[in-house]
């Protein structure tokens, strides 16, 4: 995203070039200029996070000279300070590798959910820094495309989602326990029916990745170390694009699965698919939204 915006600007400044008003024009920022200048209102979250994303644009604009991400952060800080409720980026948005990509996807699941479970009303600043942060690492993570440089972002995002996750699920009142009640091994291996394996898909794509195939190892593993009498593979699709497609869609990534499973040694007849396209969502949302941790499958067994 970083490089193409890069492009756009680039050849902006070769038009504008020569031209004193031109370069008036282009150094005025008016998008920054107006979110440092604007009145921030509707909910607590959008006004915190109108004042995040000011901080975040100039910072990229005065900082990093990132000219592009700085307005299109300025953007999105002056919908929040109009009161809208605006997202976190999405992950197919940016150029990001496959590892990255995956990482960050989960990230956002987190975010979403938390947002879901009501984290913009109950802890309205520490969801605003949550998404701050999340945006800022997504637009340093592209940047860094192939290495595994630690960034700062990425760690306040952890550390923010980890304490809105914790204040929305405060811990249960502890009951004393029954006698006997822990005479168990503890190191007991999980029950197989209790076992459950999420294969992620990219947009609009059935085929599996890197990280899709090591999940996939696993669940072989798993299998031939207790064998289950039947292993339930559903697949699943965003909301983006027409229920029918995202029906089909969703069967063709289980097939996909199916077809690697068997490859791994698994015998086809103990092997269950169904599809239920956009109709169970991991982390709900609107029609027509990209969102990576709807694209699954999920594994189980009996």
């Amino acid at each position: 995203m970083t490089m193409l915006r890069n492009m756009i600007l680039t050849a902006g400044l070769l038009t504008l070039a020569g031209t004193t008003a031109g370069c008036t024009a282009f150094k005025s920022f008016s998008e920054v200029d107006a979110l440092n200048q604007a009145e921030a209102m509707g909910s607590p979250f959008t006004i915190a996070l109108a004042e995040e994303y000011r901080l975040f644009s100039n910072s990229e604009l005065h900082d990093m000279f990132d000219y592009p991400d700085a307005l299109h952060f300025a953007r999105k800080g002056l919908a929040a300070a109009a009161g809208e409720n605006v997202l976190p980026e999405p992950i197919a948005d940016w150029n990001l590798n496959e590892t990255h990509a995956q990482e960050l996807a989960a990230a956002r699941g987190r975010l979403i959910v938390a947002f879901d479970l009501g984290a913009r009303d109950a802890a309205p600043a520490l969801a605003a820094k949550a998404q701050g942060k999340f945006d800022c690492w997504i637009e340093g993570q592209e940047e860094y495309w192939s290495d595994a440089k630690d960034m700062a972002c990425k760690d306040e995002f952890l550390k923010h989602i980890a304490n809105l996750e914790a204040q929305l699920q405060p811990a249960p009142e502890v009951e004393a326990a029954p006698e006997g009640a822990f005479d168990i091994d503890p190191n007991a291996p999980m029950a197989t029916e209790n076992a459950m394996y999420l294969v992620f898909f990219n947009w609009d794509e059935s085929g599996l990745g890197a990280g899709a195939l090591s999940v996939l190892d696993a669940v072989a593993e798993e299998v031939a170390k207790n064998p289950p009498e039947t292993i339930n593979i559903i697949g699943h699709a965003d909301t983006s694009g027409p229920k029918t497609y995202n029906m089909r869609l969703a069967l063709k990534r289980a097939n996909e699965v199916k077809s690697a499973l068997i490859q791994r040694g698994m015998s086809s007849d103990m092997i269950v698919i169904d599809a239920k396209g956009e109709t169970e969502l991991l982390v709900e949302t609107p029609d027509n939204v990209r969102e990576p941790a709807n694209r699954r499958v999920n594994i189980s067994f009996n």
